[in-house]
């Protein structure tokens, strides 16, 4: 994995590649066909498809408030920050891609 700073100069772990992970699993995760069970959460009306993606506990409590204007919306299975740089972006830019996606919402930006 990787070490990247965040705002406050602190470290966080972002895993790259896991040695036990099977064939099968590096392919659905490179496709992102992993993530397809999320489909589920869409029909029960607790994501959306398109939305600023959702973050582990531990990553919320390291929030500033800046950021929890993610909030204002359902997390969804991808979003502007996954269109823009996927994982290769630092978490400030994707905060930003989330705000701007927020503040421009349609269906012509989803598409």
């Amino acid at each position: 994995g990787t070490l990247e700073d965040n705002e406050d100069g602190k470290e966080t772990y972002k895993p790259i590649k896991v040695d036990f992970i099977t064939k099968v699993g590096r392919i659905l995760r490179k496709t992102s066909l992993d993530e397809l069970p999320q489909i589920f959460n869409v029909l029960k009306g607790e994501m959306s498809i398109v939305g600023p993606r959702p973050n582990v506990l531990w990553e919320v409590d390291e929030y500033r408030q800046w950021h929890h204007e993610r909030f204002e919306v359902l997390p969804g299975i991808t979003g502007l920050a996954q269109v823009r740089g996927r994982s290769c972006i630092d978490f400030k830019s994707l905060v930003r891609y989330d705000i701007e996606y927020i503040e421009n919402r349609s269906l012509g930006l989803d598409m």
